[in-house]
């Protein structure tokens, strides 16, 4: 070990920056030595890698009941990865914080959304759940954020996602609370909303305040502090602090309180998982932080034992708690774990890129060596510098520092929407919402305003509408061409029969015309054979029909999609293929869960035709299925929700 820390201080030495002479203090600074945020910042990934590899034998373990008694827990699985490739690997709880640095460096300290949904775009093609998932897919289909994570668009905006993948900010914004908070919550919405990410924002607020406040308790309290006065997520951490407090010596108590009050299903989650659920996780993060009471290893093990998601609570708090405590707390055997192998530092300074497409390998030393680059350019930008105090090197930072999100007006996709129903799209400018000037040139439909927010109301005229929005900031001038097309009256519900695939099992076709995309319908089979399936009606009298709709509801993990997809309409009594049709936005047909959308509307357009009979047709999708769920067997079938019917 004295070999590893030797090499560290000559790294931390390498990082740091020939300061100038010391001045005089003005308006409320902080000083902290340039040796202590390098260590901190190469510890906090180090942390986070230790509890993300050694958290992820755990995840989804404990869901029920919470796990043994009996610590520590140990590498499980993980282990035979950390051989296999001789060191450190990405998972989720880092290879997003790795892509945002490098966001850093390309587009500088404050990337804009369309940076970041650029590289989501780019970067994210599998391992992706949930929030993210669907923030990944809205972006592939035209909308960029805050849209990608908002609750009209993104159906798991509660869940935990953004409280694992935006620490950096909060790393790269030492001791400037606020800047931190901010930030966090501007990146925490490319993929979630509401009270889904007041769990970001207290992690935020702990990381930042870490680089100078040591007790867990007090960082704590400045978490709850940074969140909006009525967050559902400040309320929870005040009942996780009380049921530490009344039962310090029963963690056990205290993890079934937490799983009562929290591990529920309402409205919001019915259609998903809550087990995911980011307050809940949230709430386990906090009590595995009080419980382990500012030990490395204690935290860990208590992070895994509440189980839920544990990975994302061990990896989070154990990258805290190596700003807290520096690298030297770090225990030894969870940085080097693998018996025999010849590693001179951690993980043998290895991150290997397994997770995110065109990301390189790296070696950690240089991760925390870029991160703290970007940490001290954030610094000097907000009126902080580099000065010598007693011969040693310091970073004087501005504590007061708030972070405004950048000037932008993104394109929006083809919209598709139905005469007499509300809508409602935001507009998205940045953080100067009281000096952008935005105005509309151009016919928007009937019914339709621009308010300072959005574009909604309730359409009134059938048409295709193309308009301007026109955004004006200190001079500067963005705008972009939108294209709404209104629908007509929708003709599902007058048609005589709803026509499908009768070898599925299940009967409730009719939800795919009941006027609402809560519910959705898996074509299960009794059978292992892939069948095409198909949705459509049937009316006695001929209809011209120029448009569909098809909003695929929720696709399951392992199947439930369509890997082929065409419009048939009946001519003559037998179904004939439709030629010509455009489907927007592009549909993804490859036999992958990854990147599958959910409740996503597909607008079909097509020449007028008459008819009496409209379906759509394809091909059931479906994989292997994961080692937990192996034994039920592989499937194919397609989801629906809706199938809307439009004349011309």
């Amino acid at each position: 070990m004295n070999k590893f820390y030797q090499y560290i201080g000559v790294l931390l030495l390498s990082l740091t920056v020939i300061g100038c002479t010391e001045k005089e203090e003005k308006g409320n600074y902080k000083l902290l030595s340039v040796e202590e945020y390098n260590d901190a910042v190469y510890a906090s990934w180090i942390g986070q890698i230790v509890g993300n590899t050694y958290g992820l034998g755990y995840e989804f373990k404990f869901i029920d009941e919470p796990g043994p008694d009996k610590f520590p827990y140990g590498y499980d699985f993980t282990l035979e990865d950390l051989k296999k490739h001789n060191g450190a690997y990405s998972d989720d709880d880092t290879d997003i914080e790795y892509m945002y640095l490098t966001q850093m460096e390309k587009n500088g300290i404050e990337p804009s959304y369309k940076n970041l949904a650029n590289a989501w775009s780019t970067h994210v093609k599998e391992r992706v759940w949930f929030a993210n998932r669907m923030a990944v897919t809205l972006i592939n289909a035209g909308h960029f954020p805050p849209v990608s994570g908002s609750i009209g668009y993104n159906t798991e905006w509660f869940q935990i996602d953004p409280q694992l993948v935006n620490e950096i900010w909060a790393v790269t914004s030492p001791g400037m609370i606020n800047y931190a908070v901010e930030k966090s919550e501007f990146s925490a919405r490319i993929t979630n909303d509401s009270f889904g990410i007041d769990p970001t924002l207290h992690y935020a607020a702990m990381y930042s305040a870490a680089f100078f406040e040591k007790d867990i308790h007090k960082l704590i309290d400045i978490g709850t502090e940074s969140l909006p006065k009525n967050s559902r997520f400040k309320a929870i951490v005040e009942n996780v602090k009380k049921w530490h407090s009344k039962h310090p010596n029963d963690w056990q108590k205290a993890r079934a309180l937490v799983k009562e009050h929290y591990y529920v299903v309402e409205d919001y989650n019915r259609h998903s998982w809550a087990v995911v659920d980011a307050n809940l996780n949230g709430a386990y993060g906090i009590m595995a932080l009080l419980y382990g009471d500012g030990d490395f290893q204690k935290t860990l093990d208590y992070s895994c034992a509440f189980g839920m998601d544990a990975d994302n609570q061990a990896a989070t708090m154990c990258g805290l708690l190596g700003i807290v405590n520096g690298s030297k707390s770090i225990p030894h055997d969870l940085m080097f774990p693998v018996e025999g192998a010849n590693w001179k530092l951690p993980f043998n300074d290895q991150y290997k890129m397994i997770t995110r497409e065109g990301l390189s390998d790296e070696t950690l030393t240089n991760l925390a060596k870029r991160t703290a680059i970007q940490g001290e350019r954030i610094i000097k930008a907000y009126g902080g510098e580099v000065i010598t105090k007693g011969g040693k090197q310091y970073y004087k930072i501005n504590t007061d520092a708030k972070f405004v999100a950048p000037f932008e007006l993104n394109t929006i996709p083809k919209m598709a929407i139905e005469v007499n129903h509300p809508f409602n799209y935001p507009i998205y400018t940045g953080g100067n919402k009281g000096d952008v000037k935005v105005k509309i040139e151009g016919e928007l439909p009937k019914g339709i305003a621009l308010t300072s927010t959005a574009l909604e109301g309730t359409p009134t005229e059938v048409g295709t509408y193309a308009f301007d929005i026109i955004a004006e900031y200190k001079g500067e001038v963005k705008a972009i061409n939108v294209k709404f097309d209104v629908h007509s009256k929708n003709l599902a519900s007058t048609a005589k029969e709803v026509v499908y695939n009768k070898n599925s099992t299940n009967k409730n076709i009719e939800l795919i015309r009941n006027g609402t995309t809560k519910e959705t319908y898996y074509s299960t089979k009794k059978g292992t054979a892939r069948e095409v399936d198909f949705y459509g009606y049937k009316w006695d009298k001929p209809q011209t029909i120029s448009a569909l709709i098809y909003n695929n509801g929720q696709s399951g993990e392992f199947c439930g999609w369509f890997t082929s997809f065409e419009v048939e309409v009946l001519k003559n009594g037998k179904w004939v293929k439709l030629e010509g049709e455009e489907v927007s936005p592009k549909m993804n047909l490859d036999n992958s869960q990854w990147l599958k959308p959910c409740f996503m509307n597909y607008e079909i357009t097509f020449k007028p035709v008459t008819t009496k009979g409209i379906r759509i047709v394809g091909l059931g999708g479906g994989i292997e299925k994961d080692a937990n769920n192996a034994h039920l067997g592989i499937q194919y079938y397609t989801s629906i929700s809706e199938l809307s019917v439009f004349e011309k």
